[in-house]
């Protein structure tokens, strides 16, 4: 079934229809859900609140424009409120990591440690800078693409884009500047 035709029969009352909009976009959302957060329980919530907030306003939706974008840019959205949450609880965290003297080593602030090279550089990057590296990577999105789920100027979109890459490239030499040579 169409997009289109999928999204018609589930505004005239068929609500199983949903479901099926849910399958098509659920694997594409949570890996940019991810990407963003770096986060599974973060990415999870957001990817639902996406799909909550898409299933309460696709009477507003414009079948004029694309589903996939606009469904990204709720998303989008909703992962940069992950964020602003988390970074409400990590400020708790340091709180809470001064006044301890016992903290342990594993509290959410150290949550990141031991990931890959790639998950640490991505970690370096602005949730903008992420989000568009991955979109422009992933999914094969233009810069006028990604300007309209960020909500800005394709050339900001492009200059994103450009200080993401930088970003990446600097630190890759970088890091291979202090690995010893055998």
């Amino acid at each position: 079934m169409e997009e289109e035709e999928l999204l018609k029969s589930f505004l005239r009352g068929e609500r199983q229809e949903f479901k099926k909009i849910v399958d098509r976009y659920s694997v594409q959302a949570m890996a940019m859900a991810l990407n963003i957060l770096r986060n599974r329980e973060d990415a999870e919530d957001a990817c639902q609140e996406a799909f909550v907030q898409v299933y309460r306003n696709l009477e507003n939706f414009d079948f004029n424009k694309s589903f996939k974008n606009w469904f990204f840019t709720i998303l989008y959205h909703r992962c940069l409120d992950q964020l602003k949450k988390r970074r409400r609880f990590s400020e708790f965290f340091k709180k809470m990591k001064n006044n301890s003297p016992e903290s342990s080593g594993n509290s959410p602030l150290n949550q990141f440690e031991g990931r890959s090279l790639s998950q640490n550089l991505l970690k370096q990057l602005s949730p903008k800078e992420r989000t568009v590296l991955y979109l422009w990577a992933n999914e094969g999105y233009t810069s006028e693409e990604i300007s309209e789920i960020l909500g800005c100027a394709s050339s900001t979109a492009r200059v994103y884009l450009l200080h993401a890459r930088r970003k990446i490239k600097a630190l890759l030499e970088k890091k291979n500047a202090t690995l010893p040579n055998y």
